[in-house]
């Protein structure tokens, strides 16, 4: 699917009714007083809510009004990180219905986001939600619903889509510099088991949801999320079907969901996502590499790097004589033609290497006082999270699983 296609196949409804440029009058409350401060409810202060907490302070002009938890601890800890108390609620709805809420931060598992989600869109604020967009495919189109006949600001924590040195690398990609882009490879290796400390052993299923299936798609979507929607922003498309496998096989600690995962997304005209994410081996750490026929780019969480393909004039010929230590062998014995490139790299320059979660969060509380629309918007969520909730289903099923119409919303 080329990325017009895209566009229009998910696009057309929100675009007649929201547009590309402006939301609605009513989602821009702050676009005639950005001197005005905006009052933020947080829904799942957990380690995430907490993180976005932190950077949302660092914007002038924000206060932390309100948060939920059905976790009692996390008022307490949120108080700390404020250094004032804070009204607390253990019910969403009731957070929600408060007056003097201007928009809404939802950082919870995902297994809630298509409920608490779409239950802000609608309360008439704007809301930034962290990914995965939604737990299923119809939850996803949920919330492009509740975006759409809200016609809120609605920005999904794809924070790298707000990181300089991608936007500029990814610009110079679609640019052509690298050639054609046929490969994007994408590792997140850690060498740690996931799991948190648990006071209470009562509370383990809530504190550890990420090893749990009832509230969690694993390491595919708390980590393979960014990347795959970095995919789809490379190709401008979604992909057409995918192969995914797991298992277990350093941490047999009681948990369900895999501590190794491997993903083969297949998009138009046979270009490939590939992701690994391993638990007990971090050497490759987290990077992703764009490939094309003239060159390759890395990026990293703080960086990104060119690199370019040797010219392939000066390759000698298959049946060309070649000495090396001494022997003559053909050139397809040499080592040199096969051994991987060591050198520096050309880095992307930019003005701003900033926290990419600190970058997000500022634009959203600019975006809503402008009145813009995000660049991390319902679209940019439902392309990502779709791929996520098929590539786990695909893995589950231990089956190829065609997207078809669920590109479509």
């Amino acid at each position: 699917m080329k990325r017009r296609d895209f566009l229009q196949t998910t696009s057309t409804g929100i675009a007649a009714s929201i547009g590309y440029g402006l939301l609605s009058p009513a989602a821009g409350a702050f676009a005639q007083s950005a001197a005005a401060p905006m009052r933020l409810g947080v829904i799942g202060p957990g380690s995430r809510g907490q993180e976005l907490i932190r950077q949302f302070m660092r914007v002038p002009g924000v206060d932390i009004t309100a948060v939920c938890d059905i976790y009692e601890p996390r008022f307490a800890q949120t108080e700390q990180l404020l250094g004032h108390t804070v009204a607390h609620h253990h019910d969403y709805r009731e957070l929600i219905d408060r007056k003097d809420i201007d928009a809404i931060v939802i950082a919870t598992p995902p297994k809630f986001h298509g409920k608490y989600v779409s239950a802000a869109l609608r309360s008439g604020r704007p809301v930034y939600g962290e990914k995965v967009m939604g737990f299923s495919v119809q939850d996803s189109r949920d919330i492009v619903a509740a975006a759409r006949e809200s016609k809120q600001h609605y920005q999904v924590g794809h924070e790298y889509r707000y990181a300089p040195w991608f936007i500029e690398a990814i610009r110079r990609v679609h640019a052509g510099e690298i050639g054609k882009v046929t490969h994007v490879y994408g590792y997140w290796h850690r060498n740690n088991d996931w799991r948190r400390p648990v006071p209470n052993p009562k509370d383990e299923r809530l504190i550890n949801w990420r090893l749990y299936k009832e509230s969690s798609m694993g390491l595919l979507a708390e980590l393979g999320s960014h990347m795959v929607d970095t995919a789809n922003w490379v190709f401008g498309s979604m992909p057409e079907s995918v192969f995914a496998s797991g298992s277990i096989v350093e941490f047999h600690d009681g948990r369900e969901t895999d501590d190794n995962v491997q993903a083969i997304y297949s998009y138009s005209e046979g270009r490939r996502f590939i992701f690994s994410a391993l638990a007990n081996n971090a050497i490759l750490g987290n990077q992703l590499w764009i490939y094309g026929d003239k060159g390759s780019v890395q990026l990293t969480i703080e960086d990104a790097i060119f690199f370019y393909e040797k010219d392939s004039s000066a390759h000698l010929a298959a049946k060309s004589p070649v000495v090396e230590k001494g022997i003559t062998t053909g050139a397809s014995y040499s080592t040199k033609n096969e051994m991987p490139y060591r050198g520096a790299g050309e880095k992307v320059k930019v003005d701003n290497y900033e926290d990419a979660t600190l970058t997000a969060c500022r634009s959203f509380i600019t975006d809503v006082r402008a009145n813009k629309r995000p660049l991390a918007d319902e679209l940019v969520g439902y392309g990502a999270a779709v791929a996520i909730t098929l590539g786990y289903q695909a893995k589950e099923e231990e089956r190829l699983i065609r997207f078809g119409d669920n590109a479509k919303v």
